[in-house]
């Protein structure tokens, strides 16, 4: 009976979960006048070939240009903001200096605060130095990931053994050649970890580009999407578009989850476990 009713209740999780992306799926199948008229969760006329056409060479690919700007505000920062946090929870785990307990209390304060707290602050801090409106402004608040100096703290404590640093600095190796060569691949599944959290993140970030960005040019895809959305009164046919671009927008985000998968469920493990 315990088996059947958690298969039971993972069931019902499951469909509510697909359900929508379901529906997103077939909605942007749709013209925008079938989306309304006709079976919502089946679909009608297939035109998603010819609705993806519509929505890359709209206004000169601008959809394009948000999700390039998506990758790489994800992708780099997700990635720079990885070996940033590898480095100082690897330094606050195998160094011994003064004020490293307090460092750490206040990372871990740093993680209790909501994004949306900064977002003022940050703003106020990049209009002194001119940098709202640039790509800068989304891509350097990306790159500080506290949760990720908390995980890699962890992770290094128990999975790089003090014996292996010795031995390195008996042959004769510095500190930055032993990390990157011997700490940071014990210390992978954690930097995957970490790295997958800060891409969702960024990914999905939306008040941040909300207040720093002007020049639709420089948008992330997520807040693209919501200028049009809030202009579907004056513009209708930009409806079939927010459809298909919500679409195409989580299409990297199952990839990259589904490609890291194996390393974050052993990061999270390997964690959890030493």
């Amino acid at each position: 009976m315990s088996r059947t009713g958690a298969m039971l209740v993972m069931g019902v999780f499951t469909v509510y979960f697909l359900v929508p992306l379901w529906w997103l799926l077939v909605a942007s199948s749709k013209t925008p006048g079938d989306v309304f008229t006709t079976n919502p969760l089946w679909f009608a006329d297939m035109r998603l070939g010819e609705n993806l056409g519509e929505l890359f060479a709209f206004r000169d690919g601008l959809y394009l240009r948000w999700l390039g700007n998506s990758v790489l505000y994800a992708g780099l920062g997700g990635a720079v903001a990885t070996l940033i946090a590898g480095m100082a929870g690897y330094a606050l785990a195998k160094y011994r200096f003064r004020g490293r307990e307090t460092i750490f209390n206040i990372v871990l304060g740093g993680v209790l605060v909501p994004a949306t707290a900064l977002a003022l602050p940050l703003f106020l801090l990049f209009s002194k130095i001119e940098l709202t409106n640039t790509f800068w402004a989304v891509f350097l608040p990306s790159i500080v990931s506290p949760f990720g100096v908390y995980l890699t703290r962890i992770f290094a404590a128990a999975s790089v053994p003090d014996e292996i640093l010795e031995a390195a600095r008996l042959d004769g190796s510095g500190e930055m050649r032993t990390f990157f060569t011997m700490s940071l691949r014990l210390m992978s599944p954690a930097l995957v970890t970490v790295f997958l959290f800060q891409f969702v993140t960024i990914w999905n970030n939306f008040f941040l580009p909300l207040i720093m960005l002007r020049d639709q040019s420089l948008f992330p895809v997520t807040f693209g999407l919501y200028g049009w959305n809030t202009q579907l009164n004056q513009i209708p046919e930009l409806r079939t578009y927010v459809l298909v671009g919500a679409l195409v927008s989580i299409v990297p985000l199952i990839v990259t989850f589904l490609s890291l998968q194996r390393f974050w469920r052993n990061g999270l493990g390997a964690g959890a476990v030493k």
